[in-house]
């Protein structure tokens, strides 16, 4: 008999407007790879990665899906039975956070109701020179129990955080399912180290 756990896979969609980094988001992560020419999304792209928390192997699917206003009917396609959800937004146009709202909107009347929601401010290395007011999206990232991060594509900035987040939440929560536990409070500060309470 075998003492290695079994792999777990999760579906993360990716979600925002077209030209907010979605992608090189998600090439930097997978791939640690970026490019200043990054072609736009048509339809949507699939890639995987694996990682291990707390011994305990994960693979996302990541579902990265085209942003422009002429795909969007497509959204539910992808979204319909995704475990999670990253929504990016490009932290320099306060436009695209405003067309996340629409997304998680769309989120909870068509997705799982408990699907993890996480979202990026994208395009973090532009703001040195500009004084860029986040809390409002805080706020509203915490009225949807969500979590923000700031990322760049980039620099690699918040990247790993994101996906180690989104990955952590994910298995916290088959834990939870599994064997009918309760997260402890530490687990929204510190859900990769979290404990369990029966």
């Amino acid at each position: 008999m075998s003492s290695r756990a079994r792999n777990l896979t999760f579906k993360l969609v990716l979600l925002g407007d077209g030209r907010v980094g979605k992608t090189s988001l998600v090439l930097r992560y997978v791939n640690n790879v970026f490019s200043e020419k990054q072609e736009t999304t048509v339809q949507a792209s699939y890639l995987t990665k694996r990682l291990v928390i707390g011994g305990v192997p994960i693979t996302l699917s990541i579902w990265d899906t085209a942003g422009q206003e002429r795909f969007h009917a497509l959204g539910p396609i992808y979204y319909r039975d995704a475990d999670a959800a990253l929504l990016v937004y490009d932290i320099t146009d306060t436009d695209t956070f405003l067309r996340v709202r629409k997304w998680v909107k769309e989120l909870q009347q068509m997705a799982s109701k408990d699907i993890v929601m996480v979202i990026a401010a994208n395009k973090s290395d532009l703001i040195r020179s500009k004084n860029y007011d986040i809390q409002g999206a805080e706020s509203y990232a915490t009225t949807i129990g969500a979590k923000l991060f700031l990322t760049s594509a980039k620099s690699g900035t918040g990247i790993n955080d994101v996906f180690l987040d989104i990955a952590a939440r994910l298995l916290q929560k088959k834990k939870n399912i599994t064997t009918g536990s309760q997260p402890c409070s530490s687990c929204t500060t510190h859900p990769v180290a979290c404990c369990w309470l029966k």
